[in-house]
């Protein structure tokens, strides 16, 4: 663990170097498939109204494709849907939404190459990234943590649901097309354009 204790940090990561969040070790089948945001709902447990704010407030986004306005559809990606899927298990055992996003910004900022290494622990105030047995021991030792979400278990709960849920390529989705244009539409046009 971190030459901090738990009592003094609000999350604490190990000392290795680490790549970027979910990335290395962990690729998604490719960056042109991904799922709507009812199958990723579906996967990760939550309602539309949590997958919209998240996406809205940045703590979760898709990072296939984004919703670019009326018509589009957010593409989530299998890293996304594994994100969802934690913030969830942290909510329900009731760690705040504020607690929640530091935790996430702190995963992205030292980034994981292993997840199935990863254990995140919680005393419901704070969260701590585990990542051996004698981590999670000296964390339980120290009264720090009540419960603990083991990644690499949420990671094949999320594969198993998406096997049985359609994904999308993103090249493959058309766009709604645009309403035919009106004639007060076509005046302004013509008039702007002389």
């Amino acid at each position: 663990m971190s030459d901090r204790t738990p009592s003094d940090a609000r999350f604490v990561a190990p000392l290795r170097s680490q790549g970027t969040l979910f990335g290395d070790g962990i690729e998604d089948q490719d960056s042109q498939t991904g799922y709507r945001g009812p199958t990723a709902c579906r996967a990760a447990g939550i309602t539309y109204r949590q997958l919209d704010y998240w996406a809205r407030t940045g703590l979760v986004a898709p990072t296939i494709r984004p919703a670019t306005g009326s018509g589009t559809h957010r593409l989530y990606s299998f890293r996304d849907i594994l994100v969802l899927k934690v913030v969830k298990r942290l909510l329900d055992t009731g760690v705040s939404l504020q607690q929640i996003r530091t935790a996430v910004e702190a995963l992205r900022e030292r980034g994981i190459s292993d997840l199935a290494q990863i254990t995140l622990m919680s005393d419901g105030a704070s969260v701590y990234e585990c990542t051996s047995t004698d981590e999670v021991i000296d964390l339980v030792q120290g009264g720090q943590g009540v419960f603990g979400i083991a990644v690499g278990r949420v990671w094949r709960e999320v594969e198993g649901t998406l096997a049985t849920l359609p994904a999308e390529r993103i090249d493959a989705l058309e766009e709604v097309p645009a309403a035919p244009e009106d004639e007060l539409a076509r005046r302004r046009r013509a008039r702007n354009a002389g």
